[in-house]
């Protein structure tokens, strides 16, 4: 559902990227002679800035290219024509381009720090709401529980399961203390492959180096949990080893 979400509003926001520089050149047409080019292109840049704020690169581009061919069109000598002849609106055309292009690279940028933003907030509720059942006097039962489905919603499991007071059997890939993920005694590169997904992954439950049990978490395909992320997961973890202890 909320793929399907994404995917409508980037849709949209192609055909807006493609639409609205067109609607707002033929509104600007019937005063073509009243204003500059350059006002014009002011215009136009904020129509881009209005499309390219979605943070969706191929949106902003789009609204530029748009933005420019429209502007060639209906505002540079000889109208009607993809042709210009003055020089300084061909400058105009290629700034309206270079501003429209910069200023989706910086939305892009802004949108991908703010949700960057959003999932370190995300991992530190987890990790508060985890310390706040230890603390508020909940069972370990429901500690255990509650750091599962953070687990969950932290690497974007499909499932995960704890066992109590084992460890390493069935040789499964482990997520060690450092946030790297070890099998058959490799690395595994988690940020090519994703998580392993032929395997159960075993996050230990440890506190003063007495084992409590373990974790055992069922990746998604092809999901690439950051190396914050699953250093997250091992505070998580930790969490009940200290409330455990």
């Amino acid at each position: 559902m909320w793929v399907r979400c994404w995917l409508s509003r980037d849709r949209l926001a192609l055909i807006v990227a493609l639409l609205a520089p067109f609607a707002v050149s033929v509104a600007l047409v019937p005063f073509r002679d009243r204003f500059a080019n350059t006002d014009v292109a002011l215009v136009l840049v904020v129509v881009i800035v209005a499309v390219a704020a979605n943070g969706y690169r191929l949106a902003g581009i789009l609204a530029a290219l748009s933005a420019g061919v429209w502007f060639d069109f209906f505002f540079t000598r000889p109208y009607q024509r993809f042709s210009i002849d003055d020089r300084s609106d061909i400058e105009t055309l290629v700034l309206l381009l270079a501003v429209g292009v910069a200023v989706t690279e910086l939305a892009v940028w802004g949108r991908r720090q703010q949700a960057l933003a959003s999932r370190e907030a995300g991992y530190l509720a987890g990790i508060q709401a985890a310390a706040e059942v230890g603390a508020t006097g909940g069972s370990g039962n429901e500690l255990i529980k509650a750091v599962s489905d953070q687990l969950v919603r932290t690497l974007g499991l499909r499932g995960c399961r704890f066992q109590p007071g084992v460890s390493g059997v069935g040789n499964p890939p482990r997520l060690r203390r450092d946030g790297q993920v070890v099998w058959r005694g490799a690395v595994w590169d988690v940020e090519r492959k994703g998580l392993p997904v032929d395997s159960e992954i075993e996050l230990l439950v440890e506190s003063g180096g007495r084992l409590h049990g373990r974790y055992m978490l069922t990746a998604a395909p092809e999901m690439r949990a950051s190396l914050a992320q699953r250093r997250v997961a091992v505070t998580l973890a930790d969490q009940v080893g200290a409330a455990l202890g």
